[in-house]
C-alpha cells in the first residue's frame, strides 16, 4: 500500500459533516482512495494452538494500541458468538483468528491486558469477545468518538472515508461468517476492517482534543470497559415483532409457548430462530388460536413447505397455551420500573409533564450547542427519572447527586445539572 497509510492519522479531517480542519481550509477536496488490500496481504487464518501461541507472542511484543474486531453470523446461527476475530498492532501486523477452532482466547486477552483496545461500536462486539476470554481493561471506541465529535455519519466506512480519505469495501458485512472455509474475499474484507482502525483512533483523538471533548470521551470509554455483562432480558418473547396486535392473555400465552419452542429448536440446531419460524407466523397463530393442525397450516407462515411433524410440534405448543389456567397466563405488558411512558404524564402529573418538556428543550439546545446527539449528552431515561421524581430540594448539589446515581458520568453531570435545575423549577403551564 502507499505511504498514505502511515500518515493518515496526521491528515486534516476530510468530512464535510465534522469539525473544520485545524488550518481552517476547505474539506472534502480530494477524492477518497479505495482500500483494496491489507498492506502485508491477507494474513493466514489462525486455527491451531501452535499458530495462536506465535501470534500471541508477536502481539504482546507489539507497541501502541491494538485494533480489534469480530464477525458474527447474525441471521444465520443461534446466538451472537464470534466466528472470526481480527486484530492489528504496530510491530505485529494483522491477524485473523478462527474462534471455532480456537475457542479459548483468554491467553490473548491476558497478553493484551493493560493495552488500549480500539473497537468500532464496542458494545456490539464485547459480549462475543467476552465469551471467548477477551475482555479489555482500556478501550477507545471510534464510533462513540465520532458521535461525541459531532459527525453525522459514524459507521466505520463513513468514518474511514470522511476522516482518513479511504474507501472500505463493505459488501460482506451480512454474510454467514460461520461458513468454513471462509472465502478469500471475505477474509480480505475482514482484515481491512482493522487496517486503519488505529489511524482512525489517532485522528479522532486529535479532533476530540481540539474540541475540548477528549476527557469526556475517556470517561465514556472507561464506563464501557468497566461495565458488567448485561443482565439476561426478562421475558424476551415479548419482543416478538407484531406483539402490539396481541391483546388477550391467552393469545400472549400462545406467543410465549411458540417463542420458547422455537428457541429450543433453534438452539439445538444452531440456527437463527427466524429460520425456524418467523415472528409473523407466531403472531398469526396467537391471534387465530387454531383448533388443530389443519387450521394451523392455513395460517400465514405455516404454508405448504412446513412438514407434518413440524406442524404438530407447533400445534402442540398452541395446545399447551390453551390448556393453561387463568393464573398461569402471562400478564399483559411488562412491569415498568421507573416513570410511566411520557405520553401519560399530562394526565397523571401535569407538573411533571411541564418539567419534562422544559428539560427536553434545555437538553436539546445544549446538545446542539456542543454539536453532539442528545442521547450521548445524557440518556433520555435519566432525564425522565429525574423529572418524574425530582430531589426534595432542587439545587445543583441534589440534581448532580441524582444524575450520578443514575449512572451519568462526571462530564455529563457538570454540563446537564444547570439545565435540569432550571427545568425542575418549572410549574405547570
Amino acid at each position: 500500500m502507499t505511504d498514505a497509510h502511515d500518515t493518515a492519522a496526521d491528515s486534516s479531517l476530510r468530512t464535510t459533516g465534522g469539525a473544520p480542519p485545524d488550518d481552517g481550509g476547505s474539506s472534502a477536496t480530494e477524492a477518497p482512495t479505495p482500500l483494496l488490500e491489507p498492506r502485508e496481504g491477507i494474513p493466514p487464518v489462525i486455527a491451531d494452538e501452535t499458530a495462536l501461541a506465535r501470534m500471541i507472542a508477536a502481539f504482546e511484543a507489539g507497541t501502541g494500541p491494538v485494533a480489534v474486531d469480530a464477525e458474527r453470523a447474525s441471521g444465520y446461527r443461534y446466538g451472537q458468538r464470534a466466528y472470526l476475530v481480527q486484530l492489528r498492532r504496530e510491530g505485529a501486523g494483522s491477524a485473523l483468528i478462527d474462534p471455532v477452532a480456537c475457542p479459548d482466547l483468554s491467553a490473548l486477552g491476558e497478553a493484551l491486558s493493560g493495552v488500549e483496545w480500539v473497537l468500532h461500536a464496542a458494545t456490539q462486539d464485547l459480549p462475543c469477545l467476552r465469551e471467548i476470554g477477551m475482555v479489555p481493561t482500556r478501550l477507545f471506541d471510534t464510533e462513540l468518538a465520532g458521535r461525541l465529535a459531532g459527525f453525522p455519519r459514524v459507521g466505520l466506512g463513513a468514518m474511514v472515508e470522511g476522516v482518513l480519505g479511504f474507501v472500505l469495501e463493505k459488501g460482506h458485512s451480512a454474510v454467514d461468517w460461520s461458513t468454513r472455509p471462509l472465502p478469500e474475499p471475505w477474509l480480505r474484507y475482514a482484515a481491512l476492517d482493522v487496517e486503519l482502525l488505529v489511524d482512525l483512533r489517532d485522528a479522532l483523538e486529535k479532533e476530540l482534543d481540539r474540541q475540548g471533548k477528549l476527557e469526556w470521551a475517556r470517561q465514556e470509554f472507561d464506563a464501557i470497559a468497566s461495565a458488567p455483562p448485561p443482565e439476561p432480558r426478562k421475558d424476551p418473547w415479548r419482543r416478538t415483532s407484531g406483539m402490539h396486535k396481541v391483546r388477550r392473555r391467552r393469545q400472549l400465552a400462545v406467543v410465549r409457548e411458540l417463542w420458547q419452542t422455537r428457541d429450543r429448536i433453534a438452539q439445538r440446531r444452531d440456527v437463527s430462530p427466524g429460520k425456524v419460524l418467523g415472528d409473523t407466523a407466531i403472531v398469526e397463530a396467537a391471534l387465530a388460536l387454531p383448533a388443530n393442525v389443519q387450521a394451523l397450516a392455513a395460517l400465514n407462515g405455516f404454508g405448504h413447505r412446513t412438514g407434518k411433524r413440524q406442524l404438530e410440534q407447533w400445534q402442540a405448543a398452541v395446545d399447551r397455551a390453551k390448556a393453561l389456567t387463568e393464573a398461569q397466563l402471562p400478564q399483559p405488558g411488562q412491569p415498568v420500573a421507573g416513570p410511566p411512558p411520557p405520553r401519560a404524564w399530562a394526565d397523571k402529573d401535569p407538573v411533571a409533564a411541564a418539567r419534562l418538556s422544559a428539560a427536553r428543550a434545555g437538553v436539546s439546545a445544549l446538545a446542539e450547542q456542543i454539536n453532539m446527539p442528545q442521547e450521548n449528552l445524557i440518556t433520555p431515561d435519566t432525564v425522565r427519572r429525574v423529572c418524574w421524581e425530582p430531589p426534595g430540594v432542587v439545587d445543583a448539589e441534589s440534581v448532580s447527586s441524582a444524575l450520578a446515581g443514575y449512572g451519568a458520568r462526571a462530564w455529563q453531570v457538570e454540563l446537564v445539572t444547570p439545565v435540569l435545575v432550571e427545568a425542575l423549577s418549572v410549574k405547570e403551564a
